[in-house]
């Protein structure tokens, strides 16, 4: 594997990002569609940065469309963050079913307490992720949940070969 540091300026590198990760506030207007219906739109967003994935969005509770979205029953862990808990859109509401749609940790390690009950959407399960109207790309592999924007670059985890990263 060959990392990339960022040497563009108005790049950022996966692999300059922390390792355990960082949160950093983001005050770009992020929304999330889905089925012709806004999920989530704010200004006031926390980015989770670490080695390998692209960021994670979380977005306050308050600029979520909750009253769409129900707790699955499914959780995991991660090493730094705590106990994920997963939210999924329907099928209650009108809108088509799509499980685990995002996540949130409600009560996160002390040294993420910030991201308490924001949420993070996935964005190869919505329509459309827009970061200052930028459409995002989600992070390959199907089990991370960063977006991806012009400005970000990698490799990153989740694409083939890096399951031993």
């Amino acid at each position: 594997m060959t990392t990339h540091h960022a040497d563009t300026p108005g790049t950022e590198s996966v692999w300059d990002y922390p390792r355990p990760p960082r949160i950093e506030p983001d005050a770009r207007h992020v929304v999330v569609r889905h089925a012709g219906a806004v999920l989530a739109d704010s200004r006031r967003c926390l980015r989770v940065l670490e080695t390998s994935h692209p960021p994670v969005f979380y977005i306050p509770r308050a600029d979520v469309r909750t009253d769409l979205l129900r707790a699955s029953a499914n959780r995991s862990t991660c090493e730094w963050k705590g106990t994920a808990t997963y939210w999924t859109l329907g099928p209650q509401t009108g809108l088509p079913a799509v499980p685990d749609i995002a996540w949130s940790y409600e009560t996160p390690s002390p040294s993420y307490a910030p991201i308490a009950g924001h949420l993070a959407f996935r964005a190869d399960r919505v329509e459309e992720c827009t970061v200052d109207g930028e459409p995002v790309r989600a992070q390959p592999g199907g089990f991370y949940g960063g977006w991806i924007t012009h400005e970000i670059t990698g490799p990153f985890k989740g694409e083939p070969g890096s399951l031993g990263w």
